[in-house]
């Protein structure tokens, strides 16, 4: 899998895959999804980044919290499971 990271230089294909985070589910973490695949559930914004880094987009956690590249779907990257809703 090849992610191109917005404004990067990748090798190989150049194609921007769009990155979901899912709300938080209702016993805790997010589902992560590049172009549709599931490629984790996380737990934090440390868990985000590292299975970003597998599919080829190394972000550091405050990059990915504001990061364009990320869709974050129902709340933003402060929440990642029920106990963390106030």
């Amino acid at each position: 899998m090849h992610v191109l990271a917005e404004g990067g230089q990748g090798g190989g294909m150049s194609e921007t895959q769009r990155v979901v985070v899912s709300p938080p589910s209702s016993t805790s973490g997010r589902r992560v999804r590049v172009d549709g695949e599931s490629i984790g559930l996380a737990h934090s914004l440390d868990d985000l980044t590292e299975f970003l880094r597998r599919a080829g987009l190394t972000l550091d956690p405050a990059t990915a919290a504001v990061s364009p590249l990320i869709d974050w779907r129902g709340v933003g990257p402060e929440y990642w499971g029920p106990e963390t809703h106030g």
